[in-house]
């Protein structure tokens, strides 16, 4: 990526940079002191909603993606090789380089209300956060659920933002109209594990803190239990522990399923275990040699070893299987749709 020297100040006061950086729509890149170390790159978006692949077995055919790059920094992320479609890089660039996709509201809201558009369920959360930190200073997840409510228009949220609390009210008021899922992904119980391979999310305590808000108004909370991480978070005791954890936050479903590892995450997830579990570097390397999925065996091992446990525990489970494919040169999520650039 190539940056000029230059660096400028918006009318707010807040220090910026410019920069070559080619994205569609640019407005400007900058800089906040309370987002130490990241830039944001402003973009005004052509276009708000993105349709799914037909190939894809995703149940909903189109999504929304406020954000490109993720402070999260979650070592494992899927999504990370989407960020070197912007001539950026999967590591540090897509935590510390976040586009922004400024008008995304007042598009949506348009896109929504055409006479042709048939109110489908809109998926949000399927690539990046829509409630990262960024979202506490650029406030786009509000015009998004009303315009999606006011347009008589279905949706769903997953996310490990408990930024989401701020939205609950309104996302109540929008439940009234349309139907609303909330989902909360949670996949590490292990505070000092977490802090490490998720450095930039909540606290678990705090994301189970927010299902019970959205489960004390009357959601129906999906919790994600993944990706389960083969050697780390697998054992039938850290799986009980974190399934008890959920149902008392008053969750109802729960979706599990072992980590995949596609190019730009395999590449930095491997280098995190080296540094920090190089005890279970080799393990890794014999199951991912082949495949970004975890072998067949162990997938089964971790159904066999998780579905009693959440019927323990008086949750609805779901396996997020899906048959492994070859990882195609652009990374997408399993089950989830390839994102439109803007």
């Amino acid at each position: 990526m190539r940056w000029n020297a230059q660096s400028t100040t918006d009318d707010s006061g807040i220090a910026g940079a410019t920069g070559t950086l080619e994205l569609p729509g640019l407005l400007r890149t900058t800089t906040v002191p309370e987002f130490a170390g990241m830039r944001f790159h402003e973009v005004r978006a052509k276009s708000a909603l993105n349709r799914v692949p037909a190939r894809s077995s995703m149940p909903f055919e189109w999504t929304v993606n406020p954000y490109r790059g993720c402070s999260h920094a979650c070592v494992y992320c899927f999504a990370r090789n989407t960020h070197t479609y912007l001539d950026l890089d999967s590591g540090s660039d897509f935590d510390q380089q976040v586009v922004v996709k400024v008008n995304v509201a007042d598009v949506l809201s348009a896109e929504v209300n055409r006479p042709r558009w048939g109110r489908e369920h809109v998926a949000l959360g399927t690539n990046t956060d829509p409630y990262q930190r960024a979202e506490g200073r650029y406030r786009l997840m509000p015009g998004i659920i009303e315009a999606l409510a006011g347009s008589g228009t279905p949706f769903s949220l997953l996310t490990k933002g408990t930024l989401l609390r701020r939205d609950l009210p309104l996302l109540a008021r929008a439940a009234e109209e349309v139907p609303v899922d909330l989902a909360m992904s949670i996949a590490v119980f292990d505070d000092e594990l977490q802090q490490s391979i998720e450095p930039g999310t909540p606290s678990t305590r705090a994301r189970l803190a927010t299902v019970r808000a959205a489960a004390d108004l009357g959601f129906r909370v999906s919790v994600f239990l993944m990706p389960v991480l083969p050697y780390l978070t697998d054992s039938t005791q850290q799986l009980d522990d974190a399934l008890s954890a959920i149902a008392e936050a008053g969750a109802h479903r729960v979706v599990y399923g072992a980590l995949h590892l596609r190019p730009g995450a395999r590449e930095w997830y491997f280098g995190w275990l080296r540094k920090q579990r190089p005890e279970v570097m080799d393990a890794y390397a014999g199951m991912y040699a082949r495949s970004a999925y975890a072998p067949q065996a162990y997938r089964r091992m971790l159904a066999r070893r998780i579905s009693p446990l959440i019927a323990r525990h008086g949750l609805t489970g779901q396996n997020d299987e899906e048959t492994p494919e070859p990882a195609p040169a652009a990374a997408t999520a399993p089950r989830t749709a390839q994102p439109a650039l803007f």
